[in-house]
């Protein structure tokens, strides 16, 4: 990759930007994590952060979806990184496979743990996400668990927590 080549990370939420209230013992958002995450990280790609929403992947609907494939086909980069829950991350994924991109490179990831929580693997799956997003062809991916996946052939193992390949 061009060292002048951009990357546009897009924000939805998930986990990745949970916040943890004391008070109700409630997880809620407030604000993006992803460029404090990058400055922890030492990054040093040209990367454009634009937050889109803020919401839990469950409540990511066909309409946001629409709302994120449009952000997706608009931005002038072809790669993309988006910052999703994990919960329909894999649905999001199929959906933007299904619509050919084109040139562009779609790299989705998240965390189990929110980011706040210190323990959170939100900035491995991060870092590997960017790094994923440089050498992968066009085409749409999962990358979690140091593991990028096409999206035709991801889902998320409910039992064990982790992504997996499926036929």
């Amino acid at each position: 990759m061009d060292n002048n080549e951009s990357i546009r990370i897009v924000v939805t939420g998930g986990t990745f930007d949970k916040e943890y209230d004391e008070l109700t013992g409630s997880l809620f958002f407030k604000a993006s994590h992803v460029g404090e995450m990058l400055r922890l990280g030492r990054s040093e790609l040209n990367v454009t952060i634009q937050t889109l929403m803020l919401i839990d992947s469950l409540e990511m609907t066909d309409e946001r979806r629409g709302f994120l494939l449009q952000a997706v086909r608009a931005a002038p980069e072809d790669r993309i990184l988006i910052t999703h829950g994990t919960d329909t991350m894999e649905v999001t994924a199929r959906a933007f496979a299904s619509e050919g991109l084109g040139a562009k490179t779609v790299v989705l990831t998240g965390a189990m743990v929110p980011y706040m929580f210190g323990s959170s693997d939100g900035l491995f799956n991060l870092g590997s996400a960017l790094a994923f997003v440089q050498a992968l062809p066009p085409g749409v991916y999962v990358a979690m668990n140091g593991r990028a996946f096409p999206a035709e052939h991801v889902r998320k193992n409910r039992t064990s927590g982790k992504f997996e390949w499926v036929s």
